[in-house]
This record gives C-alpha cells, sequence and structure tokens, in this order.
C-alpha cells in the first residue's frame, strides 16, 4: 500500500493531448515522443552477401565528410556540364529539379521557368510561343541531378545560362549550379517578364564575366571552410545564407576589383551580391551535390543521396540502389506569406535545395540559426527539437560542420532509409513557396517534412534486393 501513497509521475507515450491533460490538472507527468513505425518494417542488417549496412552507412558518412568541396571556376553551361545536350531529335536539352517529369504533368512554377528560358535562349519570343515549343516534343527535359547540378525552386539550366562549378578535392567530383537571382520575381519561382529576363541577359554578359575573372586572378574558393564559417555566424545555409553571402562577398571583392577594368562594373557587381542575401544558396547546393556525389552507390548502403522535389512529385535516391527514384506526391510547405497572397495561392514543394538538407545543413542545422524563424516561421525552440530529431534518422555527425549551440556538436548527416521507417520521424527542410501559377514568382517560405511514400518505396526496393 505504500506505493499508492508515493507522489506519481506519469510517463505518458503516444497523443500528446493525454499529457497535456495531465500538466492541465496539476500532474508533474513525463512527454515521450514516440510513434509506431511506418507500414512494413523489418529489420535490415546485412544484406544476402553478408554486407554489414552499419559498416556501409558509415562508409558513406566518412566520404561525405571528409568531402572538400571548392569553387574552381565557371562557364557556360552547355559547353562545361558533360553530356548538356538532347539525347534524342529535340532541339535544346532543359533540367529542372527533382525526379523527372514532363511537360503535361510540370506545375505551374516549372512551366513558368521553361518558359523564361525559352525567351532567354531566343527560341520563342512570347510565352504562348514558349509553351508550345516546349509541348511540341522538341525540347528534352532531365532532372538537373542527372548532370551532376543543382538547381533552386524550378530549377532551370539552359545552355546558355553561365554556372559555378564547384570541384570536390577530396575525390575529384564535380557539380554545377546557376547563379542566384534574389528573391521575388525570379525564373526560379516560375516568373518569365522583361524584367525576368533582363537580368538574366544582365547576370549573363556583366555578372558572370566579372565573377570569372575574379576566380581566376583570386584562385579557387574554399567552400567547404566558408560554410562552417557561416554556420557558426547563424546561418544553416538553406534560407539564411547572409553570413555565407557576406564571407562569398569578403574573398572575391579584392579579385574582382583586381580583375574588372570598369570601376562600374565591379561596383554593379558588389551591389548585386550585396543585396542579394541568398546569393550564396546556390554555391551551398553545388558543394553539398559534390560531397554527397562520392557515397552514390556504395553497395548494402541505405544511406540517401539526393532529396528532390519538382512541385509535383518529390523523390530521394539511396546509395545502394543508385540512379533509382523513389518518388510520392509533393506536399504544401507550412509558411509565412508575402503581403497579398495566402496558402490557397501556393505550389507544392519544390527544389533541390533539399540537397542542403541531405548533406546535413539547412533544416538539419536549424539549431544553429534561431534567426530563420522569422522568415519561415515557428519559434527558436522549433529550431532547437528539430535539429535533435534529425539525429535521430541519420547515420551520424558531421566532422566539418557543428553547431555551437549544441557545444559543437557535428549537424546530424546521412538520412538512414531505416531510421526513417523504424521511427516514423521524416525530414525537415526549410524552403521557399512558389506561386502556383506560372509567371508570378515567390509568395512566402516555411517549413516542410518529406513524404513518408517516398521513404516506404525505398524501403520496399531495398527489402526485395535483399
Amino acid at each position: 500500500m505504500d506505493l499508492f501513497r508515493q507522489p506519481l509521475r506519469p510517463v505518458n507515450v503516444g497523443l500528446e493531448s493525454f499529457y497535456d491533460s495531465m500538466v492541465s490538472q496539476g500532474v508533474e507527468a513525463v512527454a515521450v515522443d514516440w510513434r509506431p513505425p511506418l507500414d512494413d518494417y523489418v529489420e535490415l542488417n546485412h544484406t544476402t552477401d553478408g554486407i554489414d549496412i552499419d559498416e556501409a552507412n558509415a562508409e558513406a558518412v566518412r566520404r561525405i565528410c571528409n568531402g572538400r568541396p571548392v569553387l574552381v571556376g565557371m562557364g557556360i553551361a552547355g559547353e562545361v556540364i558533360p553530356g548538356f545536350y538532347p539525347s534524342g531529335p529535340a532541339r535544346i536539352l532543359i533540367t529542372h529539379s527533382g525526379p523527372p517529369i514532363g511537360w503535361e504533368r510540370m506545375c505551374g512554377p516549372t512551366r513558368g521557368a521553361v518558359i523564361g528560358a525559352l525567351i532567354y535562349e531566343g527560341l520563342a519570343e512570347t510565352p504562348d510561343d514558349a509553351a508550345g515549343l516546349a509541348a511540341s516534343g522538341e525540347v528534352e527535359f532531365a532532372p538537373c541531378h542527372h548532370y551532376g547540378a543543382v538547381g533552386p525552386m524550378a530549377g532551370i539550366i539552359s545552355p546558355s545560362m553561365p554556372v559555378f562549378i564547384v570541384r570536390n578535392d577530396a575525390t575529384g567530383h564535380v557539380a554545377y549550379a546557376t547563379q542566384n537571382e534574389g528573391l521575388g520575381r525570379v525564373l526560379r519561382y516560375g516568373a518569365f517578364g522583361p524584367e525576368v529576363i533582363r537580368r538574366l541577359k544582365w547576370m549573363e554578359q556583366t555578372l558572370y564575366p566579372a565573377l570569372r575573372a575574379a576566380l581566376d586572378v583570386g584562385g579557387p574558393v574554399d567552400l567547404r571552410s566558408m560554410i562552417a564559417q557561416a554556420l557558426h555566424m547563424g546561418d544553416e545555409c538553406h534560407n539564411r545564407n547572409k553570413a555565407g553571402t557576406s564571407l562569398f562577398l569578403r574573398a572575391i571583392a579584392p579579385a574582382l576589383v583586381e580583375a574588372t577594368r570598369k570601376r562600374d562594373t565591379a561596383a554593379a557587381v558588389l551591389r548585386f551580391i550585396d543585396g542579394n542575401d541568398h546569393f550564396f544558396l546556390n554555391l551551398s547546393m553545388a558543394a553539398m551535390k559534390a560531397m554527397l556525389l562520392p557515397a552514390e552507390k556504395i553497395p548494402g548502403c541505405t544511406v540517401v543521396t539526393v532529396m528532390a522535389r519538382n512541385g509535383t512529385d518529390w523523390g530521394i535516391r539511396v546509395s545502394a540502389t543508385g540512379d533509382r527514384w523513389y518518388t510520392a506526391p509533393a506536399p504544401y510547405v507550412q509558411g509565412l506569406w508575402l503581403p497579398g497572397y495566402a496558402a490557397s495561392d501556393a505550389n507544392p514543394d519544390i527544389g533541390d535545395s533539399a540537397i542542403t538538407e541531405t548533406g546535413g545543413l539547412g533544416g538539419f542545422a536549424l539549431a544553429g540559426a534561431p534567426a530563420i524563424v522569422k522568415f519561415v516561421g515557428g519559434t527558436p525552440v522549433d529550431a532547437l527539437n528539430a535539429t535533435l530529431e534529425m539525429y535521430e534518422i541519420t547515420a551520424g555527425e558531421h566532422t566539418a560542420f557543428s553547431i555551437p549551440a549544441l557545444d559543437f556538436r557535428g549537424t546530424p548527416v546521412g538520412v538512414d532509409v531505416r531510421k526513417v521507417i523504424r521511427t516514423g520521424i521524416l525530414p525537415r527542410l526549410n524552403t521557399g513557396i512558389a506561386h502556383r501559377d506560372p509567371g508570378v514568382g515567390m509568395v512566402g517560405a516555411g517549413l516542410v517534412q518529406a513524404p513518408a511514400g517516398c521513404f516506404q518505396a525505398a524501403f520496399e526496393g531495398l527489402k526485395a534486393l535483399w
């Protein structure tokens, strides 16, 4: 009977409402954040060939962490990206974000960006002409990831667009990304008006030559070091890039001034980068792609090497199954809206920028960037909890990227499909939001969880192999 005279401290597992009810009655309770495994979970420890899956995953994490991404130069996409031309009779290749998709299934922002790219390339004069060309079969579409490239939001890369060239000096792998246009009515959000094309042409004819010349003078830029510093300065290198952009500007400015003959050109380039806090985003994306490429196609490895969205489908690729995509419908983002817009205006989640989370940045590093909540919503505590939860589904902690607020603990890295299925915890991302209609542009930013369907399909694919 003494037991019943002792103070009770119940432990609640499951529904949070039970815990809330006890607390409201003055009970000192403990809440355990638990959820059942996703459907059809079984333990996978070894492959049928005897490969230890944990060891394979540890090797993937080691390769990712040892990567040394360096910005080595710039070039025109059609000239420097290997194989960047149509594989069949089409007139032009255009790459997009996310898994494969054709014109007939493309969402509004991706269609808008394709329209803008065709006008930019001089293949169409009006949006209607461009849409007709895109639907004609004379344009070949492919994911950026199929060419070692990444593109934010709609992710469009067309042959005449300048790209950054990022090399992983530890392995020789190379990744590519376009220059960042800024926020608002821009191509990557599906806008294609005259001001969008003028900006793209200025970036091609002024920004790109100046930056390329600066890199020729100043030499390669160590992006791994820059990202590590930016994380310690409050960035998470996905939606907050203020520190990264500032560090890049500081690194490139002396060489830019030295390499550019015209003072007004140097000033315009510096002002553009200074006025675009997201400029570093494309560089961090290419850096993550270059670091993740060596982790692909490791036998027995259940680590995710690609997470990407095209605004219609959400897709992942897993190391052991190589180039195969596992997809599910793209979810909507829970966000903050620009003036005049609401949730009804939003397109589902879109963009290759989830490569940052795949590599241990972005939503996985939110604990180190509490100010990001002013842009994407939530609270600093939510940001901390998001990172802590991601440790539950990853294979390791990054040895190059750390979070001061967590005693410099490495960011969670290496999403393990098995852990996602076992825990029911899904990767968290922060992201921008595009209008659902072509031609409009950005309407907000927010937070989103990956759809369970991608991971369930991947888990079934792994079980079938083993």
